[in-house]
């Protein structure tokens, strides 16, 4: 190994979420294998005993955390073993020693149960899974919480979302100790599509709405994903449902809570948003592709929600590589090779 490499220690227990551990630490290999030493990683428990996790993967570690050497970065995983009564505690007092000596603090998912029971994460922002945001605030009410973030950076403290927010925040690692070529290509080798900024949602527009949809708009949902750029009429929608336009509207406002005009606008702007932040094609282009009828209106419309024209958008949250140098006119790619799942949705179902 070499001796610039950055030491990067996975903190594991009993009862920690598979996912958490493995996904950061294949991002980090997936860096390695495109510049080899650019990371060394190791696996630790407290004791250096076997962990297991939920779903049962056993892990002979590496070492006791105390014999890992110098640690350049610590990551700690969630899992339901982490929330146990008394289970943060000793992770908590080894956190806090190893603090002053430590680059960088990351707690993925509900891995925040050990961070911030140190209290090093007091008065700092940080998040966590959605689903446990509300708990993890009332615990820790001095956490400034974003319950909605992918990942979180505030000083040497990291914090991401559940599962696959791992992947995101690992990557923007790599990106922030080598550069964002690498992040990009190790994003790439492990076929993730898109690589998310820390300042989206968890959880996109198209899932929201799927998620509520009933059996009646359970497929209609799906369709308006993969066909944002076609007729989304009141009418032509409630043909597809089979229902009357004045009835149709009336159930869909029922089921989501808004009209289906409101909520076409916010899945057309949520696929926008991916657009911008990761392909190089052209605002144009980009209104064209989801859907509205002139980039104009797709920019007041943006602004209206964001507060932001999607070029200030695509600058704050584009890594370097997704937009290059003058190129705002590129052709916008096809959906398919942002969410590969549309194509085989599109091959599913009949227009």
């Amino acid at each position: 190994m070499s001796e610039t490499a950055i030491r990067i220690v996975l903190l594991g227990y009993d009862g920690f979420q598979t996912l958490d551990l493995s996904g950061p630490l294949d991002v980090f290999d997936a860096a390695n294998s495109l510049q080899p030493g650019a990371y060394e990683t190791l696996t630790a428990s407290l004791d250096g005993a076997p962990f297991a996790s939920e779903a049962g993967l056993r892990i002979a570690p590496d070492c006791a955390l105390a014999d890992a050497g110098a640690i350049d970065t610590l990551i700690l995983p969630g899992g339901a073993g982490l929330r146990r009564p008394g289970a943060a505690a000793p992770i908590a007092a080894a956190l806090v020693a190893l603090a002053p000596r430590v680059r960088r603090m990351v707690s993925v998912c509900t891995g925040i149960y050990g961070l911030a029971a140190t209290g090093l994460l007091d008065g700092k922002r940080a998040t966590t899974h959605w689903r446990f945001a509300r708990d993890v605030a009332a615990r820790f009410p001095a956490i400034r919480l974003d319950p909605d973030a992918i990942f979180v950076k505030d000083g040497a403290l990291y914090s991401s979302a559940g599962i696959t927010a791992a992947i995101d925040l690992a990557l923007a690692l790599v990106e922030e100790d080598c550069g964002p070529e690498l992040a990009l290509a190790a994003a790439r080798d492990l076929v993730v599509y898109l690589k998310r900024p820390g300042g989206q949602r968890q959880y996109s527009e198209p899932l929201r709405f799927q998620a509520r949809a009933t059996n009646r708009f359970a497929d209609l949902s799906h369709w308006i994903a993969a066909n944002l750029d076609s007729d989304l009429s009141v009418e032509t929608l409630a043909g597809r449902a089979r229902l009357g336009p004045r009835q149709f509207s009336r159930r869909f406002k029922d089921v989501f809570g808004q009209t289906p005009g409101q909520q076409i606008e916010a899945l057309r702007l949520d696929r926008a948003r991916e657009l911008l932040v990761g392909s190089g094609a052209g605002v144009t282009a980009i209104a064209g592709t989801v859907g509205f009828r002139s980039d104009d209106v797709f920019r007041r419309t943006f602004h209206r929600h964001f507060g932001l024209s999607p070029t200030e958008y695509r600058r704050r949250f584009a890594s370097s590589l997704s937009t290059p140098p003058g190129d705002f006119d590129a052709p916008a790619p096809p959906a398919e090779t942002i969410c590969p799942l549309l194509a085989a949705d599109r091959r599913r179902r009949p227009g």
